[in-house]
């Protein structure tokens, strides 16, 4: 068929889907064809979303208002993605937030937060999806970690280490899925424009003076693609790249002091 789409009779979750990287992905994964569930908090704008994927795609986008954040989020969301009929054939979690400031300067359960979004909710989602996907033999997991990942993170250091986590657990379900017709992937954006930055009160870091940003809508263009491709891991941007393969070369208390300075308010 002439007409046909890659995502046709498949259906995609996004979590964190109402802004930045997650409506991004929401938007590739639609023009493709796939039947979107796309969740987050704020229900209101999940709606108009769902509307305008739902017209502009000629698919069908259900809106999901949930906070992930709860213990039990990720499997409250797959049973009630369940009690409506539908099935995910791939997941893209991408709900997560982040923290700036000294680890004495915050408070646990921000902190704690962390761990639950970024982490605890992933592992819910993909264990409740992903046996499905083995047996149909297809679709897959798309996780979005950070640049990040790469190395430890003073003045970020909760976030850091969730970020790299969901890389290793990415980097094992890959070989995990591998020859088993499922993908996944570990998109790592860099410096990228979205709310992420009012949230986590990143503005006055050095990160902000040194490098560039891009836009969520080009990461979410470059990470569809490289899950389409099933790259293991896909960190955005050229002099991010260079800086990920970097990293495992420099002494470590180098890669400590470099990840300090940028942290910090300049």
């Amino acid at each position: 068929m002439a007409n046909a789409r890659k995502g046709d009779g498949q259906t995609a979750l996004i979590t964190g889907a109402s802004t930045g990287i997650g409506l991004g992905l929401a938007e590739c994964f639609a023009r493709d064809g796939y039947n979107v569930i796309i969740a987050a908090r704020s229900e209101g704008a999940l709606k108009e979303i769902a509307g305008r994927l739902s017209r502009e795609n000629n698919i069908q986008a259900t809106p999901i208002a949930i906070d992930l954040g709860v213990p039990g989020g990720g499997d409250k969301l797959a049973a009630e993605i369940r009690a409506r009929g539908l099935d995910v054939d791939v997941l893209v979690n991408n709900a997560g937030f982040g923290i700036a400031g000294a680890f004495d300067a915050q408070d646990e359960e921000g902190q704690i937060g962390m761990i639950d979004l970024n982490n605890r909710a992933l592992v819910e989602l993909t264990h409740q999806f992903w046996p499905g996907m083995l047996k149909k033999k297809r679709g897959g997991v798309l996780n979005v970690a950070s640049t990040a990942a790469f190395q430890p993170g003073p003045y970020m250091a909760i976030y850091c280490a969730t970020k790299a986590f969901v890389m290793s657990f990415s980097e094992s379900l890959w070989i995990e899925g591998r020859g088993k017709g499922v993908a996944v992937t570990c998109l790592c954006p860099g410096l990228t424009s979205s709310k992420f930055h009012e949230r986590a009160g990143t503005g006055g870091l050095r990160l902000h003076t040194l490098g560039s940003s891009m836009t969520p809508e080009k990461v979410a263009e470059q990470g569809y693609r490289a899950f389409q491709r099933n790259k293991r891991v896909f960190v955005t941007g050229f002099d991010n790249r260079f800086l990920a393969k970097l990293v495992p070369f420099m002494p470590r208390r180098a890669v400590l002091n470099l990840a300090s300075f940028v942290l910090r308010a300049a």
